[in-house]
């Protein structure tokens, strides 16, 4: 008998990946069960469509689910709850709303309640073996020194509403740790794949490259701030197939794992790289960060940019993250992060070739 998997946050970009990692690695599937919003069916059904015209697998082998995950339980009909209960080994929760500019009701409504749910809903299985949360690492909100995976009370506040109720909805998955095995994701700020570059959408660091799109026709383009932070990213294909990789270890006890880069960039040298890999340029100047603020604090202006003005603050975020647990239970698997500076290519060219897709950017309040 294989495993039986439950997914929440699907059909978003990482459950997309996850789930066709499955496959791809061989893991026992026996059945994949994925939560889908009712509104969210035809674009989950077209993904489906997708994956199975892709990898060899049998579309019997996952089921879509209607529900939500703000409701009790998760407003899934009693028929499937049952089967679940006595089904479902592994979950992964990844349903959340990850845009930085978000309000905090909407925030804590999907992020925080919405995990107090699943949570419950983990209570209920009787299979259980791996409970897998996705976080990420900036719930390290405004602290600036090392973090460690065991670390996770602070009092330095948040860049934003995405990283607090980030922060609480982990606190209650923590919160189960001593009686469930749970293991608990907290990538760097993930963009598309390393080889091909591929991605969903064009948000967090792709900014940089919808602002230099938009101002290509100046002489020079300055640097934003002294830049001296450094911005931990990380392609989405490290953190699935590490993600993957942890969820199937073999252990009693509950972890968190740092996916992060272990030597990131400071902002200022990662502006000049995606500089002159998209302009060929190089920055001749620096513009203070609190006058780039003021400007994307204009709406016409930040729109017509496509830049959240949220973005700004990790470029004076002195966090480093310490990911030596996930180092330590990755070294077998020859799994590893890497450079960002080789695989930026692959990330700028991906980004050419889609630029004016609609679709890939994300609206820009």
């Amino acid at each position: 008998m294989g495993n039986t998997y439950f997914f929440t946050g699907y059909p978003g970009y990482i459950a997309t990946y996850l789930i066709k990692e499955l496959f791809v690695t061989e893991q026992p599937v026996e059945k994949i069960y994925a939560l889908v919003l009712p509104s969210m069916m035809t674009k989950a059904e077209e993904s489906l469509r997708k994956l199975v015209e892709e990898i060899n697998f049998s579309e019997e082998q996952i089921e879509l689910i209607p529900g939500d995950i703000t409701k009790n339980n998760l407003d899934m009909s009693g028929v499937h709850l049952e089967k679940l209960q006595n089904e479902v080994s592994h979950v992964f929760h990844l349903a959340a709303i990850y845009d930085l500019a978000v309000p905090f009701q909407p925030a804590w409504e999907v992020n925080v309640e919405g995990t107090r749910n699943v949570n419950d809903f983990i209570g209920m299985l009787n299979q259980l073996k791996r409970y897998i949360y996705f976080s990420t690492a900036y719930v390290a909100g405004k602290r600036q020194d090392t973090v460690y995976e065991t670390d996770l009370e602070h009092h330095t506040g948040f860049k934003n509403f995405y990283e607090e109720t980030k922060y609480e909805a982990e606190r209650y998955v923590q919160s189960l740790a001593k009686e469930l095995p749970v293991t608990i994701i907290r990538p760097g700020i993930v963009v598309g794949h390393s080889e091909t570059g591929e991605t969903l959408k064009f948000d967090g660091p792709y900014f940089i490259l919808n602002m230099f799109q938009k101002l290509r026709f100046l002489p020079i383009i300055p640097y934003i701030g002294k830049g001296d932070a450094t911005v931990n990213i990380v392609p989405i294909d490290y953190v699935i197939q590490a993600t993957v990789y942890l969820a199937h270890l073999e252990l009693k006890e509950s972890e968190t794992y740092h996916l992060t880069d272990p030597n990131p960039y400071t902002a200022r040298e990662l502006y000049a790289m995606f500089m002159d890999q998209y302009l060929n340029q190089t920055p001749t100047f620096i513009l203070p960060t609190m006058t780039a603020k003021m400007f994307l604090s204009i709406p016409g202006i930040r729109k017509w940019l496509r830049v959240e003005k949220e973005a700004l603050d990790y470029f004076t975020n002195q966090c480093q993250f310490d990911p030596s647990n996930a180092r330590k239970r990755l070294r077998d698997s020859n799994i590893e992060c890497p450079d960002f500076q080789t695989i930026l290519p692959n990330i700028v060219s991906y980004y050419k070739e889609h630029e004016k897709d609609p679709d890939r950017h994300i609206l820009i309040r």
